[in-house]
């Protein structure tokens, strides 16, 4: 039986959609089929329809879905839309993949997973560093125990953003972005790291504003105790000028690496056997495929959970645990103390904000660590002794 193309919408239509979304939605044609761009503005809704070939330019969503009645609708706007965005497309009964962070708090999360349906629609997430072959066969390992129990992690996600990056208006702001890279950028990193590990248990972290202006941080690291045992250490910087995303994971017959920046294939990953383990076994360890991690990968995913009637991956509780870890991780930085997972349940200040509920006392808790003066050459540094 020849199944009908779904339907499919993209709500915004800056880089992300048109460098991911758009390409990511055309190479699953026929099966997917582009009827409509929603933008704010009509002269970039216009524009991108017209080079993309697509009828629909609409700068409303409600009288997007009304008159197209998409299937599938994709979000990627700033993240202080993304709830009422979900939310519309949910409630007119389209499944919904939405670019991350997910939404700004675990309590706006929990808001729009009300309007999913008990079999559907589904609202999704961005999280494509899960879905390359190498992660895959990676969290096959861990399922079966083939590599031994999981000790010690570490997921970096080293980044450079320069001053200028900042002066978009809804960038690092609590009330647009919902945080800094904690929130923004390592979110990615993280989301891949759970997915290998599984639940978390614990997390302390500290953060701070370094460098850049920002209302949030520009730099966190944590410790998080994960429900087996095993520790992961992070850090989510925008002040790194070699630039990486790596992910390390020691296993008690290996360790297992990926280094690379916004995507990878097996030729970033590394597979060390401890020097019990023969290397006719290490050997078999490899991806059987060399899929990279794409938003293609994922959505591919995602078509076939729409076609089966399934609850996709990176949704539901899947969708939220790294969520939660991030609540968490700002809970502790601004608090001051180790926080449990358990603790982050309804009526939790960190739940329903990630600043906890006074953002400018969080700013200025993050600024308390900021060079006052920064001396420019090194007379002025000779002059200050």
């Amino acid at each position: 039986m020849t199944l009908r193309p779904l339907r499919a919408a993209v709500i915004g239509t800056g880089a992300i959609t048109r460098g991911a979304h758009i390409p990511a939605l055309r190479a699953l044609a026929p099966d997917i089929e582009i009827v409509a761009l929603v933008d704010i503005s009509e002269e970039a809704v216009r524009a991108a329809a017209a080079e993309f070939g697509v009828a629909g330019a609409y700068t409303d969503i409600a009288e997007m879905l009304a008159v197209e009645r998409p299937d599938l609708v994709t979000v990627g706007t700033p993240p202080r839309a993304h709830k009422d965005a979900i939310i519309a497309a949910l409630d007119a009964g389209a499944s919904v993949w939405c670019e991350k962070p997910p939404s700004r708090s675990l309590a706006d999360y929990d808001e729009i997973a009300d309007h999913e349906g008990e079999d559907g629609p589904y609202v999704s997430y961005v999280f494509q560093h899960r879905f390359g072959a190498a992660a895959q066969r990676l969290r096959r390992h861990v399922a079966e125990g083939t590599l031994g129990r999981p000790t010690v992690a570490v997921c970096n996600t080293l980044w450079y953003r320069d001053p200028e990056y900042f002066a978009v208006p809804w960038r690092a702001r609590w009330h647009t972005e919902g945080g800094g890279p904690t929130m923004g950028h390592g979110i990615h990193q993280m989301d891949l790291a759970l997915s290998i590990l599984g639940e978390w248990s614990e997390v302390i972290a500290v953060m701070s504003t370094l460098a850049r202006d920002t209302e949030t941080e520009d730099v966190s690291m944590a410790i998080v105790r994960m429900e087996s045992g095993a520790l992961c250490t992070i850090t989510n910087s925008l002040l790194s000028p070699r630039e990486t995303s790596a992910l390390r994971f020691d296993f008690d017959d290996a360790t297992v690496e990926v280094e690379h920046l916004y995507g990878y294939d097996n030729s970033h990953w590394r597979w060390t056997p401890a020097p019990h383990v023969d290397a006719a076994t290490a050997e078999r360890w490899q991806p059987e495929t060399d899929s990279a991690s794409s938003h293609l990968a994922q959505l591919t995913a995602l078509l076939a959970s729409i076609r089966h009637g399934e609850r996709p991956a990176a949704s539901g509780d899947d969708g939220r645990r790294v969520l939660e870890l991030v609540a968490g991780m700002y809970a502790s930085a601004l608090g001051g103390r180790t926080v449990r997972r358990e603790e982050l349940a309804a009526g939790h200040p960190f739940v329903a904000a990630m600043h906890g509920g006074d953002a400018a006392a969080a700013t200025e808790h993050l600024g308390a660590g900021r060079l006052q003066e920064r001396p420019s050459t090194a007379t002025e540094e000779i002059a200050h002794v």
